[in-house]
């Protein structure tokens, strides 16, 4: 028995992308490899800040005895305000997971750590926040999110200094987009990095599309999302490494070849 070729293990699944406008192109690629289909369903655009009050904040985190990003375009939002430098030889730098620390070191930054688990468990655990009692930490990010690392920090008795360097506007469907989707065959794959994405695409959908949105074959950077979806009607969730392209749609194969 001959194994089917990469390039169809997911032949006829349309992939309904939640990434921010204009970001939909690492999953577009690594669906395409699969042989699935996307379809881009932004939940949000994503705006870089550009003030005194963001600038001042941004200087204060960067200044930190710890410097943690918790997504690339707050990389880029930041590099964009001001160079991304060390400030002294023991200040620490930490990035979500690899993607965001590819970004750091892009930035120039060559001492930067990432945790195994890509997501706030997983940075939290690291070493460096172990003992993080009395000193700084410089949290770059943007408004909206889970809201865990800043509180847990603070309760381990760190002293955050949080620099909210782009933010999240909104998007509404059209509705010759949700005419569009409505016509889309099924099976449908919907990779969910974000529990915030998706609270906010199933509150804008028509009734109709939001029970195929649930019908789909929901598949969860986490452990912690797959008990969200759950929770929201989702019966069909499968559990990915990480919230990578790559390690979501390899979760999608691994339940489609199963089936």
């Amino acid at each position: 028995m001959h194994a089917a070729p990469a390039s169809s293990l997911l032949a006829g699944y349309y992939v309904i992308s939640l990434r921010p406008a204009g970001a939909h192109e690492g999953l577009r690629r690594a669906a395409a490899r699969l042989g699935a289909r996307t379809f881009a369903l932004s939940p949000w655009r994503l705006v870089r800040r550009d003030d005194d009050v963001t600038r001042q904040a941004l200087r204060a985190a960067l200044d930190a005895d710890v410097v943690l990003f918790t997504s690339p375009p707050a990389v880029h939002a930041a590099a964009a305000l001001q160079p991304l430098r060390e400030t002294r030889n023991d200040q620490v730098w930490l990035a979500v997971g690899d993607t965001t620390a590819r970004a750091l070191r892009g930035s120039g930054l060559r001492r930067v750590q990432a945790p195994a688990r890509m997501d706030s468990e997983g940075l939290l655990a690291l070493p460096a926040l172990a003992a993080i009692g009395g000193r700084t930490v410089g949290l770059v990010t943007a408004p909206g999110g889970r809201g865990v690392l800043a509180p847990t920090l603070a309760r381990k008795g760190a002293t955050v200094r949080r620099a909210d360097v782009y933010a999240r506007h909104p998007i509404c469907p059209t509705p010759a987009r949700l005419a569009a989707l409505r016509a889309l065959p099924m099976p449908w794959l919907l990779p969910v990095s974000s529990a915030e994405a998706l609270s906010l695409t199933l509150a804008k959908m028509p009734d109709d599309i939001a029970a195929r949105l649930r019908a789909a074959r929901a598949i969860a950077a986490s452990e912690r999302l797959a008990a969200r979806l759950r929770t929201l009607g989702f019966d069909d969730v499968r559990r990915a490494a990480d919230a990578r392209p790559a390690a979501l749609l390899a979760a999608a194969v691994d339940s489609a070849t199963r089936c």
